[in-house]
């Protein structure tokens, strides 16, 4: 006889376990603690088993009988039912592994393993963390072109277009793994190209007139601050590098008897090794920051500890107390500063290139370059180094 709500209610544990029926191998089994759980006893090929429903009262009586009846068709189909609930169990968990969040977490891990630049990685976790959240409990096969511009157009109307192009490229990186991972079929953030505006292009704020840059030396040169940080910008002028390329020099990276500052492919921005050629004045300025102190590795290492950088906006705050906006010159600029001069008196541009670093699009070319402009390096670097003091006396 069917079960009543009432019957299951009043149901008292005794000291052995026992089973009320509920008709078609449906039973609920009240056990000595109390507890009582829907079972339903089957055949299946010949053998009887017994599928666990869930327990009483979070299954109620109606649940256990759609459960029961649901075993029923499986039984019909030729299908197990115990079977199918670990498959459905597995099912659940795959799709807990497709939410955006998952397979952004499962991205950023690659990216860690490939070693991309500390500032790179700091940068796509923002993205994830922040800005995609949204996305984060979102199965990812659902994410649609709608949703997606949905979330870009308020960080693009704020004025971020730059911002906005960077996250959708990694919210494209992202669906790209799970396209190869089987968990999305398509990246609709492809289809946002043309629905977001184009980034307004603005170069590095720099001084590209000699007789400015030679005035900016000479204050640089009566700079009253601390003169670790003004001896470190006047290294990364004479030698071209990138701001955190100087501030993170470490002495073992330098040879004095080849005066030669090899950086290593960790701290670069393109990850390949840079070797820079020092010209009398930038090894003079190495030789007065090197340090014996057992343990100190930083050529220029922070006013706070000698084991720790200096502030990645120390250089632009000295260049701000020395009278100069952001908008005049900043010490990316630098590079610029010196691309422009060198190109405007005619030196070879792929000299230039090379020591800025900057990487060929063409392959062949690339590995060509690198291989043969060192005595061109060599000898501009001294070039670019007597000009900066020629600037001084302008």
């Amino acid at each position: 006889m069917p079960l009543s709500d009432l019957q299951i209610r009043k149901a008292k544990q005794k000291d052995k376990a026992y089973r009320l029926s509920d008709g078609w191998g449906l039973h609920l089994a009240v056990r000595p603690t109390g507890s009582k759980l829907w079972q339903l006893r089957y055949r299946f090929m010949g053998k009887e088993k017994l599928l666990s429903i869930g327990q009483y009262p979070a299954v109620s009586l109606a649940d256990a009988r759609r459960e029961r009846d649901d075993a029923k068709r499986l039984l019909a189909e030729g299908k197990d039912p115990s079977v199918q609930k670990q498959l459905d169990l597995i099912d659940a968990h795959v799709k807990a592994r497709m939410t955006f969040k998952e397979v952004a977490d499962e991205y950023y891990e690659t990216l860690v393993d490939r070693e991309l630049a500390p500032a790179t990685l700091r940068k796509k976790r923002w993205h994830i963390e922040d800005l995609a959240k949204p996305l984060h409990n979102r199965p990812i096969d659902q994410i649609t072109a709608a949703e997606l511009l949905h979330l870009l157009k308020p960080i693009e109307r704020s004025g971020r277009r730059e911002t906005t192009k960077k996250l959708r490229a990694t919210i494209s990186a992202i669906f790209r793994l799970a396209m190869v991972t089987m968990r999305a079929p398509a990246d609709p953030s492809a289809a946002l190209k043309d629905a977001l505006l184009a980034p307004k292009v603005k170069g590095r704020a720099a001084i590209t007139d000699e007789k400015e840059f030679g005035q900016l030396l000479r204050r640089l040169d009566g700079y009253p601050g601390w003169p670790v940080i003004p001896a470190a910008m006047k290294f990364q002028i004479l030698t071209c590098t990138r701001p955190g390329e100087t501030r993170g020099a470490r002495m073992q990276e330098f040879d004095l008897a080849t005066r030669t500052w090899t950086i290593p492919a960790t701290r670069m921005k393109m990850r390949r090794e840079h070797k820079v050629p020092l010209s009398r004045q930038a090894y003079d300025i190495v030789m007065e920051n090197w340090s014996e102190i057992k343990g100190v590795e930083l050529l220029f290492p922070s006013l706070i500890s000698n084991r720790k950088l200096v502030s990645e906006n120390a250089f632009n705050t000295v260049l701000r107390r020395l009278g100069y906006s952001g908008d005049e010159v900043t010490a990316h600029g630098f590079r610029v500063t010196a691309s422009t001069i060198l190109n405007s008196r005619e030196h070879n541009p792929d000299v230039i290139e090379a020591v800025l670093a900057h990487q060929d699009p063409n392959a062949i070319r690339r590995t060509y370059n690198r291989t043969t402009y060192w005595d061109q390096r060599v000898e501009l670097m001294q070039i670019w180094a007597d000009l900066c003091d020629e600037f001084r006396a302008l």
